[in-house]
C-alpha cells in the first residue's frame, strides 16, 4: 500500500522530533530502535491505518531527520519524546517500540498511564543484560550478533552495522530491503550519527527495567526466534513478561524472525497488534 507522506515536527526540550502521520481512527505510534530510520516500519503502518488506525511514525532523537546534538540519548529521554508526541496529537495512543524504543514505550506507560492505553514491543531491552558466555561459545548466531553489535559501537562503523543488519535479517529480506539500507546508509554516514548509535547502545536499559513492574495498561511482547540478540530469545520475552504485573503482558513468538519481525513480516505482525488491539481481521 503506497502512501504520500509528509515529514512534520515537534519541538521539545532539546531540539525536534521528525514524524509522519497516514489513516485516520484511534493513535497508534511507531518508534523503531537505534540505528534505524522511521520507514523501517512504515510497510507495517501501512497495514494499520487501512485497518482504521491513525498512524504516526516517528524517528528517535538524533536519527533519521529528527535533530542532532541532544544533551543525552536514554529511554527516559526518547520516552518523554513519545508522550511529547501524543500529547501534540491528542491521545491516547497505543505505543509500538522496538528494541530501545520498546523500553522507552514501558516508561511511557508507567509515567503517563492516561495517555498510553497499550504497548507492544518487538524484540525489546527492557532489562539489565548480561552477556550469555555459555551462549557466546555454544550459539553461533548470538555469538555473530554480538560480536558485530560491538564492533560497530565501538569502531562507530556503518559497514559493521551493515553486517549486524544482514544477520538480523534471516532468510529471504523482505520487499524494498536494498532501498531501505540504503537511505538507513546516507542517514548514518553524515557526520556525528553513528556516535549517536554508540551513545544510545551504552545507555543501560535499568531505568526501563526499574519501572516494568508500574505499567497498568496492556503489553504484547514479540519476540523473533531467531533474535541474534540474545542467546535466548523467549527466554527473555518471558523474563519481561514475569516482571509485570499479573495478567498485564504476553508474550508472541515468530517464527523465523529475527530482531526486525515487524519489517520482516510488516502484514503477518500488523494482524498480530490488531489482534492484541481487539480490532479483528480486516474486512
Amino acid at each position: 500500500m503506497n502512501m504520500n507522506r509528509v515529514t512534520e515536527f515537534l519541538e521539545v526540550d532539546g531540539g525536534r522530533i521528525a514524524y509522519d502521520v497516514a489513516g485516520q481512527g484511534p493513535l497508534i505510534v511507531l518508534a523503531p530502535g537505534i540505528g534505524q530510520i522511521r520507514a523501517v516500519f512504515h510497510p507495517m503502518a501501512a497495514e494499520l491505518a487501512a485497518a482504521g488506525f491513525r498512524v504516526a511514525t516517528t524517528d528517535l532523537r538524533g536519527h533519521g531527520e529528527s535533530s542532532d546534538e541532544w544533551p543525552s540519548y536514554t529511554r527516559t529521554d526518547v520516552a518523554g519524546d513519545l508522550i511529547a508526541l501524543v500529547k501534540h496529537l491528542g491521545g491516547p495512543a497505543v505505543l509500538v517500540g522496538h528494541s530501545f524504543a520498546g523500553g522507552a514505550a514501558t516508561i511511557a506507560a508507567a509515567q503517563e498511564p492516561d495517555l498510553v492505553s497499550a504497548i507492544v514491543e518487538f524484540g525489546p531491552f527492557t532489562r539489565a543484560q548480561q552477556m550469555s558466555l555459555g551462549g557466546m561459545f555454544s550459539n553461533a548466531r548470538y555469538r555473530k550478533g554480538t560480536t558485530l553489535l560491538m564492533g560497530a559501537s565501538l569502531l562507530r562503523s556503518f559497514g559493521l552495522w551493515k553486517r549486524y543488519l544482514d544477520h538480523a535479517y534471516p532468510g529471504a529480506k523482505p520487499a524494498g530491503y536494498a532501498e531501505h539500507i540504503a537511505a538507513l546508509e546516507a542517514d548514518l554516514r553524515r557526520p556525528g550519527r553513528m556516535a549517536v548509535v554508540a551513545r544510545c547502545g551504552l545507555s543501560a536499559p535499568t531505568d526501563a527495567g526499574a519501572r516494568l513492574g508500574d505499567v497498568r495498561c496492556p503489553a504484547l511482547i514479540v519476540m523473533g526466534t531467531l533474535d541474534p540478540d540474545w542467546a535466548d530469545p523467549r527466554a527473555e520475552g518471558e523474563g519481561i513478561v514475569a516482571a509485570m504485573q499479573p495478567g498485564i503482558a504476553r508474550l508472541h513468538m515468530v517464527e523465523g524472525a529475527g530482531h526486525y519481525a515487524h519489517a520482516q513480516f510488516p502484514r503477518e505482525m500488523a494482524e498480530v497488534v490488531l489482534d492484541f488491539l481487539g480490532a479483528g481481521p480486516r474486512g
